[in-house]
């Protein structure tokens, strides 16, 4: 029970909303604001009305000393008096305190203000005291005197300046109210127009997209604002764009191993069977099939292992490489006539691989990579007029620098298209060809990077140059110690 007890303040805290705890948080601020303003305004206001007493008790004082002695009668001193709301004016002139008129004194003075020592605090502080009294006290006003005089006394009830000081205070409280509630509106419009609405507007489109983040539609079109809140549009944009991007991605590749998945098995026994065939094309006497029938035999090996795996790039990860130092030249021929390249005279196939060299790596994958960037080669070339075929060509290169072996194949084709170069080595990215999967390149770097190394696309050249560097594993002193031990 103890724990459901703050669940009305957390409902009523999300009903609010950001719009509801903005002008919950302004109506405090302008009324402190308001506060500052009206704590000094009634102590200047008071400090006015005691300095005005004090001009009209030396104005009086001027009349009253003029005078002779004794000579002004006492309705008019009491008239005196009352226009400037005093009861005694009194003058100090040397060592002399003179009484100039005086009116029913009390019997005793409860306050003295000393105009000529406040200060802003003392100001501020004796107002709100003489506002927070009652009844009707005398106070005692000093200050400075005209002519030759040390200060002025002037006597005068309190409670007509504590009405006085109430009026003010009602009247400032209204016209305080009227600019505070105008003051409000306007930060809050300003305030929810600046922010709320965009953030609004950003809640709205996130809880749209979590809905249904593969619709394109559900991105944000950023506005344009320059600030912050602009820039989080943008990126979130780009971000939206990003995921769908991806999303559309992934969920292709989900479909395309379900489809693989669902024919892998039928599809590897027409395989077999295929190569029980072979199996017997191995026994005839041709001299031809005796030559193609092994190479017939290891396709079919190859083509049933990549079926069991279902796909290639569909798996999770590639198996890790069975490497060792082979010679590459065998390796390239084998993919020259796996491409059908053997045969076909339209294409010159140039190759400038350095005698006796030999690569660490997995001749399989190996095989694999080559096979696919020699593919890509000779669909870009497909396009192509074959009226001079010296001009359609596939070149493959290979030297050793250092520990590094470097193989490069290059063609003479229209090149890879630059919208294309951001994702060249991403699945279903880079293809620009009609039925091309774009599944070649993103294998060929899968494989080159387990044996880690490097591919990228070789930039300035005619067509399109694939440079492949794969360094020799280090070699442990203590495995070569044994080795030689055993030898």
């Amino acid at each position: 029970m103890s724990n459901a007890a703050p669940q009305p303040k957390a409902d009523l805290s999300r009903r609010l909303g950001l719009s509801g705890k903005l002008l919950l948080l302004t109506i405090p601020l302008v009324m402190i604001a308001g506060m500052l303003i009206y704590v000094p305004s009634i102590a200047n206001f008071r400090v006015n009305r005691l300095n005005d007493r004090l001009a009209a008790a030396n104005t009086a004082a001027l009349v009253l000393d003029a005078a002779p002695s004794g000579m002004v009668p006492d309705s008019l001193a009491r008239q005196i008096l009352g226009s400037i709301g005093a009861r005694a004016v009194a003058i100090k002139m040397g060592q002399q305190r003179r009484l100039l008129a005086s009116a029913d004194l009390p019997p005793q003075i409860d306050h003295d203000i000393d105009m000529r020592s406040m200060t802003v605090w003392s100001a501020i502080v004796d107002a709100f005291e003489m506002m927070l009294e009652s009844g009707n006290q005398s106070i005692r006003i000093v200050g400075p005197a005209p002519g030759g005089a040390q200060f002025i006394e002037v006597v005068v009830d309190e409670l007509p300046l504590r009405q006085a000081m109430y009026r003010f205070s009602s009247n400032l409280l209204l016209v305080s109210l009227g600019i505070a509630i105008l003051t409000t509106a306007l930060v809050y419009l300003a305030l929810h127009y600046l922010f709320v609405r965009p953030m609004r507007r950003l809640t709205a489109n996130l809880v749209g997209f979590h809905q249904d983040p593969e619709s394109s539609a559900r991105i944000i079109v950023p506005s344009q604002r320059g600030d912050e809140i602009g820039v989080a549009e943008r990126e979130l944009s780009d971000m939206q764009r990003d995921l769908v991007s991806m999303l559309h991605q992934k969920s292709r590749l989900a479909a395309l191993g379900l489809a693989v998945s669902k024919i892998n098995h039928d599809l590897r026994n027409l395989l077999a069977s295929s190569q029980l065939l072979s199996d017997q094309l191995a026994s005839v006497p041709d001299p031809r099939v005796q030559r193609f029938a092994p190479k017939l035999m290891r396709s079919l090996e190859r083509a049933i292992a990549f079926c069991q795996s279902t796909l290639s790039y569909g798996r999770a990860q590639e198996a890790a490489p069975d490497r060792r130092m082979i010679a590459i030249e065998p390796v390239v021929n084998e993919v020259r006539e796996s491409a059908g390249l053997a045969s076909d005279a339209s294409i010159t196939w140039i190759s400038a691989i350095e005698r006796g060299l030999v690569i660490d790596a997995d001749p399989d994958q190996l095989f694999r990579v080559l096979l696919n960037l020699v593919r890509n080669a000779a669909q870009a070339l497909e396009g192509r007029p074959r009226s001079d075929a010296g001009t359609q060509q596939i070149r493959i290169t290979g030297r050793r620098e250092g520990t590094v072996a470097i193989v490069e194949v290059s063609d003479t084709g229209p090149g890879v298209p630059v919208k294309a170069r951001d994702h060249l080595f991403e699945a279903f990215q880079a293809s620009g060809r009609p039925g091309g999967s774009g599944l070649g390149l993103a294998i060929a770097a899968e494989l080159v990077r387990a044996h880690g190394g490097d591919i990228h696309l070789v930039e300035g050249t005619i067509g399109a140059t694939f440079r492949i560097a794969i360094p020799d594993r280090p070699v442990e002193l203590q495995t070569v110690r044994s080795e030689r031990a055993r030898a």
